[in-house]
């Protein structure tokens, strides 16, 4: 267990995976039993089958999930073990995509050949891309029924991994090692060979790690070099990056334009510059309203 984003993740880890099909055909009408089996995980990222993809899948021919003229239709398919309520609160945050990007999240029917399975099982994890058939998207009842893990999960779906992993971080944060646990966790920080796609680092977007991810002695495992004392990780949306990055990524016809002309980059404040003034630009929920949904929910499910 873990903590993340403001509350406790439970977490399974591991360097390799082998229990990912990849035998699901397109008359195939559900995930079989064997699909349902949780794959050795990167903390919240799995890994498919290094036989038959690349070592980093969003790397791999076919990572994104196709465009249909000007949207990025992604059939998804919602597991009967969830509530009425908890499957509106995951639709719900499937549609906030829909007014921001150009993806459009529709209910995966028999000649979808790859969807997305969301399903409760052991801890909030997803696979970076597209896979091959159903892939799934764990979201366990006790704990990962918040707004801001869904859009975390969905996003690795869609092709984003973790911001503390992009290829320029180091410009931009210091990774204390020294703080960090020994054994399985030490890979949570390693580098990955990125497409930033002319983004800046976002301390604010929801794909950024707590500042003190992982610690062994409470001490910052991420430090942020433009304010050594700024606390993040804690993202309770997405941020105007996070959407910019989804819109640049699928090529979307018509990108929302947002004037960050008042925030200038090279200063400590720019981040949260960013994060106060998404919520004017997009009219989404503030931080502090989400939230209130965010538990209000998670007080009935438990």
């Amino acid at each position: 267990i873990v903590w993340f984003q403001g509350r406790f993740k439970l977490i399974l880890t591991g360097r390799r995976v082998m229990g990912y099909d990849l035998n699901f055909r397109e008359d195939s009408r559900r995930i079989t039993q064997k699909q349902f089996e949780t794959p050795e995980l990167l903390d919240d990222i799995a890994i498919p089958d290094t036989r038959t993809r690349n070592a980093d899948p969003c790397t791999a021919r076919g990572c994104k999930w196709p465009k249909s003229g000007c949207f990025v239709n992604v059939p998804y398919e919602i597991s009967s073990d969830f509530s009425q309520t908890q499957r509106k609160f995951i639709i719900d945050g499937l549609k906030r995509f829909h007014g921001l990007t150009c993806i459009r999240f529709v209910p995966r029917t028999f000649r979808h050949r790859d969807y997305i399975h969301f399903f409760s099982g052991k801890g909030c994890w997803s696979y970076i891309g597209r896979q091959d058939g159903g892939q799934k998207i764990s979201l366990q009842k006790n704990g990962c029924l918040y707004g801001s893990t869904v859009q975390h999960e969905v996003l690795h779906a869609l092709g984003f991994n973790h911001e503390q992993v992009r290829s320029d971080r180091d410009k931009y944060v210091w990774i204390r090692y020294q703080n960090i646990k020994k054994g399985m966790f030490e890979h949570n920080f390693d580098k990955k060979q990125t497409n930033n796609l002319g983004t800046p680092y976002d301390f604010t977007s929801v794909m950024e790690y707590d500042n003190k991810a992982f610690s062994k002695n409470g001490k910052p495992t991420i430090v942020a070099k433009c304010n050594p004392n700024l606390k993040f990780g804690h993202a309770k949306q997405m941020s105007v990056n996070d959407i910019a990055r989804v819109n640049k990524l699928y090529k979307c016809c018509k990108e929302k334009q947002i004037n960050m002309s008042t925030c200038r980059s090279e200063s400590p404040s720019h981040f949260s510059c960013l994060f106060f003034r998404q919520s004017e630009v997009h009219g989404l929920k503030t931080p502090t309203s989400e939230a209130a949904a965010d538990q209000k929910l998670h007080q009935k499910t438990n």
